[in-house]
């Protein structure tokens, strides 16, 4: 049977192994976690991208066919053909496409036959075939215009058609241009960015890939009824329309040849029904994540272990001591002597003990001094900013010898240095609890000073700003100090709104007896309710890479000013705060 100090040692040692199991796996899981994070947001800024580029594209060749109807020789050779007229317009075309990068340009008379081609010369040429069933063609003679996703009759190869009746009314058409634009160019200009990008109709159909193999193949299974509809329409010709080397795992996973994994980002191409996906393989990630796991790891682990070697000891030495006290309690001399040791030790203890207390009040007065210097940067942030973008006006406005504008903008520039003054000094008077003087300040003045701080921020983001109508009372306050805190309310709804569709800030006013409350809400993702009122303190903050400082200065001047800065519901859904304020 074991004895119990081994059995201790035991069960230390195994706690220490799994405690630095359980740090190895959490690093391990926080690493894969932010690649795959990161993957995915560099695939969708690369999916977004090749989107504009495509509807770029799209765009241009879509005015193509407008332009070529309006060319009086289509219809000169379509009303009466030659052969010397056809081989001339086609060599016509045959140059459009080299310059616009069309794959083929061709004229259909109102019979649906090929008079005219920019191929006329190589041995797929459509001169002299009939496209008459072709829906485009149909679709073109009686609507005077349209647009089909399939593979080439001749070539096999996808493509969009674009087309463009020639004449008014199906009754009075002469016949139809085409033009016929495939992406092979656009995914050879993709083959140098990360990732793999591929283009798909809405059954998943591949039409454009950097592999010429992939073309025609799909994404997902095709089912019965859909095979069906694509072989009686004649859309991808005699293709098989195989399953490929990529297999849709779910909305924003694709499998790649069997057993590559990759991230995916669907985009859809405007003005169409297909969609490009941006596929990056995510094991590269995950196997940087795996070495950025033991970069993080290996310093805790052997943290660790020298914290478990020094518990070790501490074990073992009390052990020892524990055994050396019971052998000097037999006798009453070695007993006297050891409580003499140990009242040196108590005094040595206490010695240390108020050394320590004195640097820990050290250190608590270095950490206000940390907090002030932090909120200090935190305030002063938005009007440097503004100093900055006034003072380059100035430089374009002298270069243009517009001193009236220049002489406007260093007026704005002196103003805000001012301000940058008197906030340094109203935070100095804050981190020292000394009381300014409030006296009588329009609430529209303030509210004005605080959106020109942030209104460029306003501007670039595209968001819609609610302020509130009508004359508006004075409050009993300090205009600077104010404005300081509603300029934070506003940087926080700002940064809540980033990256949402249709953001909104609203700014409402409403008046008590004898005092007026000022709300600045959005249509953010709202305030954590695990934080609570616990978002005032300071340090606590609910963003990613947040101070946590500036509602606990804002807090601060709200009490000074003989005010309260509280949590509100929202009008718009998201996050409120509400300012209350003295009437004057």
């Amino acid at each position: 049977m074991l004895d119990p100090s081994r059995k201790i040692r035991i069960v230390f040692v195994s706690v220490v192994v799994l405690l630095l199991a359980a740090l190895w796996l959490a690093a391990l899981v926080l690493a894969r976690h932010q690649a795959l994070n990161e993957l995915a947001a560099e695939t969708d800024a690369l999916a977004r991208q090749h989107g504009r580029v495509i509807d770029s594209e799209l765009a241009r060749f879509r005015l193509l066919p407008i332009v070529l109807s309006e060319y009086g020789d289509l219809a000169a050779v379509l009303a009466t053909p030659t052969v010397d007229d056809q081989r001339r317009l086609s060599e016509k075309l045959r140059g459009l496409a080299g310059k616009t990068g069309a794959s083929v340009l061709y004229l259909l008379n109102r019979t649906g036959r090929a008079v005219v081609g920019s191929n006329f010369d190589r041995p797929d040429s459509f001169v002299g075939q009939e496209f008459a069933f072709r829906p485009y063609f149909s679709r073109a003679m009686a609507d005077g215009g349209s647009e089909y996703f399939g593979a080439g009759v001749l070539t096999g190869r996808p493509g969009l058609f674009l087309a463009r009746r020639l004449g008014e009314g199906p009754d009075r058409a002469l016949g139809v241009v085409v033009v016929k634009y495939e992406f092979a160019t656009l995914t050879q200009n993709w083959g140098g960015d990360p990732g793999e990008t591929l283009i798909t109709d809405e059954r998943g159909i591949i039409l454009a890939a950097a592999d010429p193999s992939q073309l025609l193949t799909t994404v997902m299974p095709l089912s019965t009824q859909d095979r069906q509809a694509i072989a009686a329409s004649g859309q991808y010709g005699t293709a098989a329309l195989r399953e490929g080397r990529y297999r849709w795992l779910g909305p924003d996973r694709m499998l790649i040849g069997g057993t590559d994994e990759a991230v995916m980002v669907t985009v859809p191409v405007a003005g169409t029904n297909l969609r490009l996906l941006h596929l990056m393989k995510t094991a590269p990630a995950l196997r940087a994540a795996t070495y950025r796991a033991w970069g993080m790891a290996v310093p805790i682990v052997a943290g660790g272990v020298l914290i478990a070697l020094l518990m070790w000891n501490r074990l073992t030495r009390a052990a020892r001591l524990a055994a050396d006290r019971r052998a000097l309690e037999q006798a009453v001399s070695e007993r006297t002597q050891q409580l003499q040791e140990e009242m040196g030790k108590r005094a040595l203890a206490d010695q240390r003990f108020r050394d320590t207390r004195e640097e820990l009040e050290q250190a608590n007065r270095l950490a206000s001094v940390g907090s002030i210097a932090a909120g200090l940067m935190h305030e002063i942030n938005q009007p440097v900013a503004t100093i900055r973008t006034l003072s380059e006006n100035a430089c374009h406005h002298l270069a243009a010898n517009r001193l009236e504008k220049v002489k406007n903008n260093l007026d704005v520039t002196i103003a805000m240095t001012e301000r940058i003054a008197t906030i340094t000094q109203e935070m100095r008077r804050f981190a020292r609890r000394k009381h300014g003087q409030t006296s009588r300040e329009p609430l529209e003045g303030v509210i004005a000073g605080a959106l020109l701080l942030v209104e460029d921020r306003l501007r670039r983001q595209g968001i819609t700003l609610q302020r509130p109508e009508g004359a508006l009372p004075q409050v009993l306050a300090e205009r600077v100090r104010l404005e300081q805190v509603l300029v934070n309310l506003l940087q926080n709804a700002l940064d809540a709104v980033e990256g949402i569709p249709a953001p909104a800030i609203a700014l409402t006013v409403e008046q008590g007896e004898g005092s007026v409350v000022l709300t600045v809400a959005d249509n953010g993702p709202g305030i954590d309710p695990a934080l609570g009122k616990q978002i005032f303190l300071p340090f606590v903050t609910g963003k990613p890479d947040g101070l946590g400082l500036g509602l606990g200065i804002a807090h601060d001047i709200m009490v000074d000013l003989g005010g309260t800065l509280t949590v509100a519901e929202s009008p718009l859904g998201g996050a409120a705060l509400a300012m209350t304020m003295r009437t004057a």
